[in-house]
């Protein structure tokens, strides 16, 4: 067989999974039109658990997996790349030392606490270090780069992404409910919402209650967050050793290189509005289509038998970052940052 007919053999086997999460992917834009609340990549994941929890055909299902499979690795690692163009150093470093210091800390601790209570509750494999990464970073993308080190296959990621969707997907209600018991202001609230909430979509869904004010600085502060993915990953390159044989994964893999070069990219580089609203699409696309492609790895059924311990760590580790992020804002409020002014 030739190189081009192999190549064609491949592209005619990934078609039919990546036409599914396409089309996945418009319902569930749809679905957050109708309902503002829910977030695109959130309804990308869900649909993937309604998918694969129909009574397909194994014949039927296996056309669908390779398509599948390909966006949920590669297509996600490119959607990664293209999140880089959503930071600029200019607007982290304008958060002041002071918020840029505590978030570092929110993040490496609840990243150390997540891990090591899912150590000593004996979660399986990679688990620990799965759900530390999504919990204390960006969600269900986090978890997806770190399987580019830990090498994970998609089913593994399939526990960790179910609880950090649940964890944020219930955050969307829960925080906004607890906005005036605390008695926070709308700047208050977007810190607190952007330091504790995994992923980008459900920042956005949770902060824009409480207004605009409060959407812009939580916005930044997540993404501030993100900017921790690449020395996180690095970190764990570099101290991971895989089972076995021995062999040390790569300390930085290729896409966060690509991510960080996105970044340096839109802060020094004068890029056209247009430009970034494309690639800010094409960025939401891909990782819907990622998203929806590792909930299909989600199996309801294996994710009840797996019992307490997993959600255990997910309640804990929620509860903490939001106990954190509450006491990084009341220090901020306490010290006059000007952002909540």
């Amino acid at each position: 067989m030739t190189e081009g007919s192999t190549l064609t053999s491949r592209l005619v086997a990934v078609l039919p999974g990546l036409a599914l999460a396409l089309a996945a992917f418009g319902l569930a834009s749809l679905a957050q039109f109708a309902l503002p609340w829910i977030p695109t990549l959130t309804a990308c994941v869900v649909l993937g658990v309604v998918f694969t929890s129909l009574p397909w055909s194994p014949g039927a299902r296996a056309v669908f997996t390779p398509g599948l499979a390909t966006a949920a690795r590669r297509l996600l690692r490119i959607g990664i790349v293209l999140l880089g163009l959503k930071l600029s150093l200019v607007d982290i470093a304008g958060l002041g030392w002071l918020v840029l210091g505590m978030i570092v800390l929110i993040v490496i601790a609840t990243f150390a606490i997540t891990f090591g209570l899912g150590r000593v509750l004996r979660l399986p494999g990679d688990q620990p270090l799965l759900i530390a990464a999504g919990f204390s970073i960006c969600g269900a993308s986090a978890i997806g780069a770190m399987s580019g080190v830990t090498r994970s296959k998609a089913s593994e990621q399939a526990t960790p992404i179910a609880l950090v969707t649940l964890c944020g997907t219930l955050a969307i209600a829960l925080l906004p409910a607890l906005q005036p018991v605390l008695g926070l202001d709308a700047e208050q609230f977007g810190m607190w919402t952007g330091a504790s909430v995994h992923d980008v979509g459900q920042v956005v869904a949770t902060a824009q209650i409480a207004g605009a004010s409060a959407l812009a600085i939580a916005v930044v502060v997540k993404l501030t967050r993100v900017a921790m993915l690449a020395p996180m990953i690095a970190i764990a390159g570099l101290v991971l050793k895989r089972d076995g044989e021995g062999k040390r994964p790569a300390l930085v893999p290729l896409f966060l290189v690509g991510f960080m070069a996105a970044v340096v990219l839109r802060t020094f580089v004068p890029i056209p509005d247009v430009v970034l609203q494309v690639a800010d699409l094409i960025q939401l696309v891909l990782l819907g289509m990622a998203l929806f492609g590792l909930g299909a790895a989600i199996r309801v059924g294996a994710l009840v038998r797996t019992g307490a311990r997993p959600l255990a760590v997910a309640a804990i580790s929620w509860i903490a970052i939001a106990a954190m992020s509450l006491g990084a804002v009341a220090i901020a409020t306490a010290a006059g940052v000007p952002a909540l002014r």
